[in-house]
């Protein structure tokens, strides 16, 4: 089991592929937007607390999913069996920047919805910078594996029913305080589950396209059909 807490900050790349990606289009100056931009950025460092937890566990490939041995958890679905193809292990993890930044949304979302929509953006970029530094943390710690790109429950027909099974093998409302509700929503909202395959055979670079991308909801490139090429 690995679990860590820290804190981070957002670069500046980070803030621009998330307005880039949101699409955003305030009926206000684009010097307004920047200075939105700060503010918002400012207000939520206040509030963030990134947190993550990841366990590694081997592998059984079945014929209609596969089985995370040691654990009551079965991924089902054609989608999952490719993404893990050639694995004999995989890193199931969680990721939160924590219940503050919920507050902080809802508060915008009730006073100011330009705030608002920015900040949702900032927040999505803050938990996949969690993300990334989970990736970076399995390639360190699990240097003599090959490792695929993360693929999130509720993904092609990988069921989001697995959820809250998935949250109860990590233990991680214990250890970054994350649940799931009846109906397998993520609270705090602004929070990631995960699956990363380890094999110790080359995978292919494929491109890696919405499924591990925490903009996707947001993301107006998505909305019309489009792609903006990561």
């Amino acid at each position: 089991l690995g679990s860590m807490t820290f804190k981070s900050s957002f670069s500046h790349s980070s803030i621009n592929n998330a307005v880039r990606s949101s699409g955003l289009l305030l009926p206000i100056p684009i010097y307004l937007t920047a200075l939105l931009i700060d503010e918002c950025e400012k207000e939520l460092l206040k509030v963030i607390e990134p947190k993550f937890v990841y366990r590694v566990f081997d592998v059984a490939h079945k014929e209609n999913g596969v089985e995370v041995i040691g654990t009551p958890l079965f991924l089902g679905g054609n989608d999952i069996c490719r993404h893990l193809e050639g694995c004999s292990k995989c890193v199931l993890f969680a990721a939160t920047i924590s219940s503050g930044v919920d507050r902080k949304l809802r508060a915008y979302e009730a006073e100011d919805m330009a705030k608002a929509m920015i900040a949702d953006c900032l927040a999505s970029a803050a938990v996949e910078q969690v993300c990334d530094i989970v990736d970076n943390t399995v390639k360190e710690k699990l240097s003599g594996y090959n490792q695929t790109w993360r693929f999130s429950p509720g993904y092609g027909d990988l069921p989001i029913s697995v959820q809250r099974v998935f949250l109860d093998v990590l233990n991680a409302q214990k250890f970054i305080g994350l649940n799931a509700t009846e109906n397998n929503i993520l609270t705090p909202r602004k929070s990631v589950t995960a699956i990363i395959g380890l094999s110790k055979n080359e995978i292919s670079k494929g491109r890696r396209g919405c499924a591990c991308c925490n903009m996707r909801e947001v993301c107006q490139f998505r909305k019309r059909g489009d792609h903006c090429g990561f």
